[in-house]
């Protein structure tokens, strides 16, 4: 069997897993982005010398990290990699990057020696491969005007660099300039980029970083994002974490507080892209050095919480020659790695001035939910609705940094919180029915016509079952869940064949979810995986198919979702969703986005269908450009609805979007 392989199959489930399904969708999700090799399936863990050592890397300093890494036991816990960051090159000025005769950079040798002929890079990366480390380099985009002025001829083809070059597209390099794009569309260009590629993989690199990549390759935006998760293992989503803030350009204290409350909203807008195999980057992490790092305790375990549950890699940019015992601890809490390495990117739901709260669903059914004290001046009390989270019953918790038991928890959850600080849990579902895992192999199935349970050591529970098709079915029976609607389900298989096995798959046309095949053998099956909580359906407020009446305008909003929101609505003017659609009649949980930044708290009326309206109280979210969430139960019809936001006599905050979960 080859590796096993996950799908997301989009199915509608009923709250006893009962009634016919409307209609099915399934989804394949490949594990890795940029290329399906079974490398970067979960996120990066290792160092990076941009924050620290910044613009004046040497061998001997990364030679040093390196060593530190392999003596403080952190590669025991999957931290691997040493990342070179800029400066590692020769950049005489505006002119651009020196060039070698292909037109490629030219290695510092004053940072970086020779050693005969082996390049100064090759060297320390030879270094960091013998301490049992993965090596990393930095490169920006586009070409050096160097290679471009001397018609560099591009490795094994018959072009030159000037052919292939846009001189008047500049192209970012932030330190060393004279970069300029490349027409790819041109003979040689891919050419060129291979020969870069190809030299880099021959020093030993095993990780490149590409900063830098602007408007004229693709930028920095959502809108953006399926272009990254087709071409890149990880990409970050804003500025730089770093505040530049010590004294004559000293690098301590490397951030503050402010840095990592600017990735909060960050976190909430670009969790939909992230996932196995392409992880939102958030920066690096400043945890290592104590005082130095420019946060109190609590908030260096909210920066390491709110990475790790946005699934973002853990890249430190501390001095690893100088850790302290304290931040040492931070960064071996393997609970709290577990929630960074399970790939999943968390959702916020809860959002407002001083609360930010974010929850995810882990493969096996737990819960992980992080519960933040935005403000760094005063203690705040948390509360999250565990609904949700997906948690409609009961659940046993516990507190994830420190391993202790919270008992069992229901309904709302509260916890006081210092300034800046954290509470993370992981949840276990014992009642209400939360979704969960379901083995292939299990007694409580049925296999029909020949299908057969058999070993498989890399499957969950050692077993798989095979001989699926061909008019034989598996039977998943007892599949619950909380309540009805569309469940993203992973299914676990394994496939052998060159060009992919096929499988039919019914839901509720009897006791459970059936795969089957009626007339040639389908993948062999591992195991089924429900999510506690069904899928939740956006509607974006600018969307052009709503009625925005009286006033009411669509404005820029960078935080917002979408890059927009729509303001003035209230004093008459009124903002219609149309097109809200759901299959099943009946109370929905309705996440509203919006932003407030009045010192009171604005409000609105919400109608559905023109009913009677209910007046809705919004906390506060700090600026008018700062999204929050309110969660609020709606009562919808089956088919499509509308759902109006206004104020007779008072302005409404403004809304960025609503999300109907079922």
């Amino acid at each position: 069997m080859r590796a096993k392989t996950r799908n997301t199959l989009i199915a509608g489930l009923t709250s006893a897993g009962l009634l016919a399904l409307a209609g099915l969708t399934v989804v394949t999700a490949p594990l890795a982005h940029a290329e399906n090799n079974g490398v970067g399936l979960t996120p990066l863990l290792g160092w990076s010398s941009w924050s620290f050592i910044r613009k004046n890397p040497t061998a001997a300093k990364i030679e040093a990290q390196a060593d530190a890494m392999k003596n403080s036991g952190l590669p025991a816990l999957g931290y691997t990699n040493i990342n070179v960051d800029d400066f590692w090159y020769q950049c005489p000025g505006s002119q651009g990057p020196n060039v070698d005769h292909n037109g490629r950079w030219v290695t510092d040798t004053t940072k970086f020696p020779n050693s005969g002929t082996t390049d100064g890079i090759q060297v320390v990366a030879n270094y960091v491969h013998a301490d049992g480390l993965k090596f990393g380099l930095y490169v920006t985009p586009g070409v050096s005007m160097q290679a471009v002025n001397q018609k560099s001829p591009i490795l094994g083809t018959a072009n030159t660099v000037d052919q292939i070059a846009v001189p008047t597209t500049a192209e970012k390099n932030y330190n060393c300039k004279g970069m300029v794009g490349i027409d790819y569309s041109r003979p040689g260009a891919q050419e060129f980029v291979n020969s870069w590629a190809n030299e880099f993989a021959s020093w030993g690199v095993d990780y490149v970083k590409i900063d830098g990549v602007g408007t004229s390759d693709v930028s920095l935006a959502i809108s953006g994002a399926s272009t990254w998760q087709q071409y890149a293992n990880g990409w970050r989503t804003g500025g730089d974490v770093e505040c530049y803030c010590g004294a004559s350009g000293a690098s301590y204290p490397l951030t503050n507080w402010a840095h990592i409350q600017s990735r909060f909203a960050q976190v909430a807008n670009w969790q939909p892209y992230g996932g196995p195999g392409g992880f939102n980057d958030y920066d690096s992490i400043e945890v290592g050095n104590g005082s130095n790092d420019g946060l109190t305790v609590d908030e260096r375990k909210a920066q390491m919480s709110l990475w790790a549950l946005a699934a973002s890699p853990f890249i430190l940019g501390t001095d690893l020659t100088n850790l302290d015992a304290g931040d040492l601890a931070l960064l071996k809490n393997t609970r709290v790695l577990a929630v960074d390495q399970d790939a999943i990117d968390a959702k916020r739901i809860v959002s407002n001035a001083n609360q930010q709260v974010y929850s995810k669903t882990e493969a096996n059914g737990d819960v992980i939910i992080g519960l933040f004290n935005y403000s760094d001046t005063a203690s705040q009390t948390d509360t999250v609705d565990l609904s949700s989270a997906g948690i409609t019953g009961s659940a046993t918790a516990t507190d994830v940094w420190s391993g202790a038991s919270l008992g069992t928890i229901s309904g709302t959850y509260s916890v006081t919180l210092n300034p800046g600080a954290v509470q993370l849990i992981r949840a276990t579902p014992t009642g209400g029915g939360s979704g969960g895992g379901f083995e292939a192999e299990s007694a409580a199935n049925t296999l029909a016509g020949g299908a057969k349970v058999a070993s498989c050591t890399a499957c969950s529970g050692g077993q798989k079952v095979g001989f699926v098709g061909n008019g034989a079915t598996l039977t998943f029976n007892n599949v619950t869940v909380a309540s009805t609607g569309r469940y993203a389900v992973a299914i676990a298989y394994g496939d052998g064949s060159t060009t992919g096995r096929q499988a039919v798959v019914s839901v509720n046309g009897g006791p459970g979810i059936q795969f089957g095949n009626p007339t040639a053998y389908a993948p062999d099956f591992d195991k089924i995986t429900v999510p506690a909580s069904p899928i939740a359906t956006g509607y974006e407020a600018e969307s052009a198919s709503n009625t925005l009446a009286g006033g009411a305008k669509v404005a820029s909003c960078t935080a917002c979702s979408g890059g927009q929101k729509v303001g003035f609505v209230g004093n008459g003017a009124t903002l219609t969703f149309n097109g809200v659609n759901v299959s099943v009649a009946g109370n929905y949980q309705v996440v509203i986005a919006y932003c407030d930044g009045s010192t009171t708290g604005r409000q609105a009326v919400v109608s559905v269908n023109g009913g009677a309206g209910q007046t809705l109280t919004f906390t506060p979210t700090g600026g008018f450009s700062t999204p929050g969430t309110m969660t609020v139960t709606l009562t919808l019809a089956a088919g499509t609805n509308t759902i109006q936001f206004g104020n007779p006599t008072a302005y409404a905050p403004d809304f960025d979007k609503v999300s109907v979960t079922g």
